[in-house]
């Protein structure tokens, strides 16, 4: 296996992973909820696997740790912003728009942390704890927030758009996650 060729055992996974978050966003948008959240979590079972594939082979690369950060990006601030975004019921056009903002700050959020974790890191290199809440992590905080609103343990859309706030801090915080 060549590590330099940009098409690897590794990358592949990668590009399943954007795929899968492309496909989850299209079906997002025509209210395919439940098919949507499968190739979500597809994705996360993706961006597991190629960085386990990546080190298991000696296939890190700097290309890989970027194409790993926009597949990041897509799969796990992008898309999940979709979902909530169009899952929820809103009172008011207010308050739609406000959830729209707050989804702003999340993507802008998660990709200040993602670039911020890449120029922190080199190819290969696994440290010991993620500094910050690691996109993975804040897209099934979002998933929980929004299994509460859907299961009626959540109803208004206010206390949703705080815990949005607040998962958008974490990803740019100084919270110490373990690394798996």
């Amino acid at each position: 296996m060549n590590k330099d060729n940009h098409f690897n055992i590794a990358n592949l996974i990668t590009f399943a992973n954007i795929s899968s978050g492309m496909i989850a966003i299209y079906l997002v948008t025509n209210k395919e909820f439940a098919i949507a959240a499968i190739f979500a979590w597809l994705a996360g079972l993706f961006d597991i696997m190629d960085g386990k594939v990546a080190r298991k082979y000696n296939l890190s690369t700097e290309f890989g740790v970027q194409l790993d950060s926009f597949a990041d990006f897509l799969s796990f601030v992008v898309m999940p912003t979709f979902f909530i975004f169009y899952a929820l019921h809103y009172e008011n056009d207010m308050m739609k728009l406000a959830i729209g903002i707050l989804l702003i700050w999340y993507v802008i959020s998660g990709l200040r942390r993602l670039v911020s974790f890449n120029l922190a890191n080199d190819a290969g290199e696994v440290s010991k704890y993620f500094t910050g809440v690691p996109t993975p992590l804040g897209a099934i905080l979002l998933w929980v927030v929004y299994l509460l609103y859907s299961y009626g343990t959540i109803t208004n859309i206010a206390v949703i758009g705080l815990f949005i706030f607040i998962i958008s801090l974490s990803l740019n915080s100084k919270i110490k996650i373990p690394h798996p």
